[in-house]
């Protein structure tokens, strides 16, 4: 298999097997992330594709699933992605479930019909880095796109049925604007119907802009007690009917699992119970010892 860097996969699909399409990130500008700093993008070759997708038929020939590496994989036009997705078939032909995490902006290269097509061809549940659904904050971490964005693009996902995540970063718009990253981000999140929203905390990972600019006092963190304070304002104003889940970077309390809107009450009550009863020290010592996703 070729895999030419540190492979980042969703743990929360199936983990085997893996198809590197595509190595590092077409924007790798988001100041909070370092995972494919020092990789330039570019599309895997074809060559190499194909002796993956052989090697796997060998060895997992009833895979009836598939994820796509690496950061965007969906971030080439469909007239290039097709014949992968035709490969893939062609050498795995139980295959149900496609995944793949990847950006907003990859979609806006797609129309509704080709969406249909990879559909068809087994692209049925994707990843949004979302991160945020406010402009301010959207700008103030350089993700590259709008609220009005996000929208758009998420409207023709639906429209074409193929289901998505939405992730929340808890904190990464700092103090200054805390309260309007998590309501705003809520009210983009409801005009959407994704199958997960998923959230994690900021950690300022070293070679990060986002840390070096808290070095230098230009972006102020949120306490452990303010992360929760901003996550529960979010869940407040969440009405997605989705599952949800938190993720590792989230300390000291697990709110996984489906039926949001269900268990929204019961979610609340427990961010409030970490708010006034949890060990803030040790969510704190804790994020400040993770050096990586």
């Amino acid at each position: 298999m070729h895999f030419t860097g540190t492979v980042y996969r969703n743990p929360y699909w199936p983990t085997w097997p893996l198809l590197e399409i595509t190595q590092g990130c077409t924007h790798n500008k988001c100041k909070f992330c370092t995972m494919y700093r020092d990789v330039p993008f570019k599309m895997s070759p074809m060559k190499w594709i194909e002796e993956d997708l052989r090697e796997l038929a060998e060895c997992d020939p009833d895979a009836q699933t598939i994820q796509l590496l690496s950061a965007n994989p969906l971030a080439m036009t469909f007239d290039k992605l097709e014949p992968i997705l035709v490969m893939i078939n062609k050498y795995l032909p139980k295959i149900k479930y496609i995944y793949a995490a990847t950006r907003v902006t990859d979609i806006r290269n797609k129309t509704v019909d080709e969406l249909k097509k990879m559909k068809e061809l087994g692209v049925r549940e994707i990843s949004l880095g979302v991160e945020s659904g406010d402009n301010w904050t959207l700008d103030r971490i350089n993700k590259g796109y709008h609220a009005e964005d996000i929208l758009e693009q998420c409207h023709k996902l639906e429209e074409a049925g193929i289901d998505y995540w939405m992730t929340f970063l808890n904190g990464v718009a700092g103090r200054e604007h805390s309260r309007e990253h998590a309501v705003n981000s809520a009210k983009i999140f409801n005009q959407c119907k994704p199958m997960l929203v998923g959230t994690g905390g900021l950690t300022l990972f070293p070679g990060t802009p986002l840390l070096e600019e808290a070095q230098r006092g230009e972006f102020t963190p949120l306490s452990e007690k303010e992360m929760l304070e901003e996550l529960k304002l979010f869940v407040e104003n969440l009405t997605c009917d989705c599952a949800f889940t938190t993720h590792h970077t989230i300390s000291g309390v697990n709110l996984s699992g489906p039926d949001f809107l269900a268990r929204k009450d019961k979610i609340i009550t427990a961010l409030q119970h970490q708010i006034d009863h949890g060990d803030l020290d040790r969510m704190a010592a804790i994020r400040r010892n993770k050096r990586t996703l």
